[in-house]
């Protein structure tokens, strides 16, 4: 979907241009760190006993289980329970 004005889409990339590559990881990273906390926040609100190993394997599912194939994501998850 894309809805945003192309004048604005276009501001919008020359101000993140404006900041240098280190702040632009830094928002990278805290975009991440903040999506992660979410992930982990509804896991346990859906079961509030999940383990370790519980949410280890639902944020590999809900970020990256289309990246994979079937036999890939389950070979990735057996690796990720022995963690």
């Amino acid at each position: 979907m894309k809805d945003t004005n192309i004048l604005v889409e276009s501001r919008f990339l020359e101000m993140m241009m404006e900041r240098s590559g280190q702040e632009r990881m830094k928002m990278g990273f805290s975009m991440f760190d903040m999506a992660r906390r979410q992930v982990i926040a509804s896991i346990k609100e859906c079961n509030p006993n999940a383990g370790m190993n519980d949410i280890k394997k639902e944020i590999f599912l809900r970020f990256y289980a289309q990246e994979f194939s079937p036999k890939e994501r389950e070979k990735i998850l057996n690796c990720i329970i022995k963690l």
